[in-house]
């Protein structure tokens, strides 16, 4: 298995697909191998590298704090340790926060950027939710903690179509026999609610796609607006009839139309 170490932790990776790279960074309590049905479609393109991110995956998971400037040096790290000067990046919620601090932190590194149901920060409503996801985990059934998560993260019409697979998806969390420590999830969930890129976004130049679900809850759409307003020159790309999880509920869209500006950017 492909580890380097970087910034005081092994951090695991995985590549698939030749060319010029493409990192891509996962959101809180997943690892990079969910990237899998997107990668089929970019790495026909791209050296894609699918990151597990410190506290989850096959990464180290250390005790707190974590922060996304911390994690973009992590893949900072990794970028050198592999020789790869720079890249395209593709971060989905909190990997989509990571994105952000990887282009104020090592500008030079980062090509363009695709930035998916992410935020610039939180206000209050979100930083209660996710303060409950870390309280409602120590105690919940590892299922019906999913059964939760996919609540928050599809939209209604999605969860009315794919009843069985997430139904499937409770099942597995259930048995999954090396389930993320909670030190890990505890991390992630600060690193994303202390998330605070606003003021200095201005200073992004890469070019940057914004990618957003209509019906998102978990992070709304409003957090992507801003966004957009802030980062000159971003396109923003609103996805109807999808939430959080749009990358998943539009993917052959959503595979398309991002491939389609990584190759142009």
């Amino acid at each position: 298995m492909p580890f380097v170490e970087t910034n005081g932790i092994n951090m695991h990776y995985e590549e698939k697909g030749e060319g010029e790279p493409l990192i891509l960074i996962m959101g809180f309590g997943a690892p990079g191998a969910l990237w899998e049905l997107h990668v089929n479609e970019y790495s026909k393109h791209f050296r894609c590298i699918m990151v597990d991110n410190r506290g989850v995956g096959q990464s180290d998971k250390p005790e707190g704090p974590y922060s996304t400037a911390t994690m973009a040096d992590d893949t900072a790290g990794l970028m050198d340790a592999l020789g790869i000067d720079k890249a395209r990046i593709a971060g989905i919620s909190m990997g989509g926060a990571i994105s952000q601090q990887l282009a104020l932190l090592h500008p030079q590194k980062v090509q363009s950027m695709v930035l998916i149901s992410t935020w610039g920060r939180f206000d209050r409503y979100a930083t209660i939710v996710y303060e409950n996801l870390k309280k409602i985990r120590r105690v919940a059934d590892p299922g019906d903690f999913m059964e939760l998560l996919q609540l928050w993260i599809f939209a209604t019409d999605y969860v009315e179509a794919n009843a069985d697979g997430l139904t499937e998806g409770q099942e597995a969390a259930r048995k999954n026999p090396d389930p993320q420590p909670q030190q890990g999830f505890d991390g992630q969930l600060d690193a994303c609610i202390n998330h605070d890129s606003i003021e200095v976004l201005h200073t992004v130049t890469q070019p940057t796609l914004i990618v957003v679900g209509i019906k998102d809850i978990f992070t709304p759409l409003a957090f992507s607006e801003l966004l957009h307003e802030k980062i000159a020159g971003s396109n923003i790309w609103r996805i109807a009839d999808t939430g959080h999880a749009c990358h998943w509920e539009a993917l052959v869209e959503f595979n398309r139309r991002t491939t389609d500006f990584l190759l142009n950017n």
